[in-house]
């Protein structure tokens, strides 16, 4: 069994959504679990400490989450078309892992969630993408032969997953931007799994 990290954080729940959309397309693939796994919120003004649990919702993710691994897929809302600031402090805090070389050839994708429809959900891949790469994972999207990706009207790229909140954060995950979900976490852990049989 292998076992395919999908790292988020989420301020208003809809990454978390999507994160566990990820999590379950990951399940359909025999030999294949997943790790759901958040980060901390950071203090604007001063280094803030947190429980090494949280009050509720998944565990703060770790190193030792990344090494272990198979694959990962990486998500967060977008903050003025980048990856939120505690999801950047986790991977800023990672060169122990990238000095190992754990992630070196394995898999990885990324998902965002957006007020508004144009609202950066690409260029907040695309920066998620940057440090995955210095890690030498092999980064991988939605292929158009999802057939939601060419349908829908809300979120889904090919670039990774995506959702349209609304302006007032108040849109539930759609039935393609679920879908496209789940095939991002099927297409991750497929591929994972291939390259343990290499």
């Amino acid at each position: 069994m292998i076992e395919i990290l999908v790292l988020y954080y989420s301020q208003s729940g809809h990454v978390r959504d999507m994160a566990e959309h990820i999590a379950r397309g990951i399940e359909l693939v025999e030999g294949c679990s997943s790790r759901l796994r958040t980060v901390a919120k950071i203090s604007t003004v001063c280094e803030a400490t947190e429980d090494s649990i949280p009050d509720q919702g998944h565990l703060y993710a770790t190193p030792d989450d990344l090494k272990q691994c198979a694959g990962l897929v990486m998500g967060s809302p977008t903050r003025f078309g980048n990856m939120a600031a505690p999801l950047k402090y986790f991977i800023d805090s990672t060169s122990d892992v990238w000095l190992s070389g754990s992630l070196i050839g394995k898999p990885a994708a990324v998902f965002t969630s957006t007020g508004s429809l144009h609202g950066g959900q690409e260029s907040t891949l695309l920066s998620m993408m940057l440090p995955l790469m210095h890690h030498g994972m092999m980064l991988m999207g939605l292929p158009y032969s999802e057939k939601a990706l060419m349908t829908t009207s809300d979120g889904g790229t090919p670039y990774g997953a995506s959702h349209l909140a609304g302006s007032n954060n108040d849109r539930p995950l759609s039935d393609n931007e679920a879908q496209l979900c789940q095939a991002l976490g099927q297409r991750i852990a497929t591929t994972a799994l291939a390259l343990q049989d290499k």
